[in-house]
């Protein structure tokens, strides 16, 4: 899929429906605020990859968090986030980018990343996903991904993703993440079922 056409894909997406329909809607981020609370603190900069009409990011600015950056390939979700937070929408960085040829131009010291790379599922992708990972965070920053874990769907969205355990996303990262933490979750969809994720923490070693 292209460029233009995944951006099409997911404008679609967040236009035909409000961001509670969505399967991997959370009305709380619990995990991903239980993970990021252990090691971050309310000036470290995070960006959360994907993170379209997420509630992460409400809810760190709630905490007091004061450098957050949202990234996403949708503007329409990136809106949907920005009318719900009202007059707190210019407290954010917004980045309309596809992650995979996003140049960023500043280190982050925390990167928070639900169900953007299982979508990545041919090889040049990834590489690209890991490449910009390279340039974005700072030395020992934090890295958390989320994906389908092995268990868990093989499509989202019409799309097919690859599943991952915490082990097999270590090894495609790479040397110069140290995997410290993982967790399973099992998500609840609007409709009643149930996903299968799995997060996995990292830091960065140089």
């Amino acid at each position: 899929m292209s460029q233009n056409d995944l951006q099409d894909h997911w404008q679609k997406v967040y236009s035909g429906k409000s961001e509670t329909e969505l399967t991997w809607f959370e009305d709380k981020p619990e995990t991903s605020l239980s993970l990021i609370a252990q090691c971050a603190k309310p000036s470290d900069r995070i960006i959360d990859v994907g993170g379209g009409a997420s509630r992460l990011a409400d809810e760190l600015l709630i905490l007091g968090f004061s450098d957050v950056s949202v990234l996403d390939v949708s503007e329409q979700a990136l809106l949907q986030s920005q009318q719900r937070l009202g007059k707190r929408a210019k407290d954010v960085h917004w980045l309309v980018a596809d992650i995979t040829k996003w140049q960023p131009s500043r280190k982050y010291t925390l990167w928070h990343d639900r169900a953007v790379f299982h979508f990545l599922t041919q090889e040049n992708q990834r590489q690209a996903y890991i490449d910009v990972l390279s340039q974005a965070v700072a030395p020992n920053g934090t890295v958390i991904i989320a994906t389908f874990a092995l268990d868990g769907p093989e499509k989202c969205s019409g799309l097919e993703v690859v599943r991952y355990s915490p082990k097999t996303l270590d090894a495609v990262l790479g040397n110069n993440f140290k995997l410290i933490e993982s967790k399973q979750q099992h998500h609840q969809t609007p409709k009643g079922g149930t996903q299968f994720f799995q997060y996995s923490k990292f830091i960065k070693q140089t």
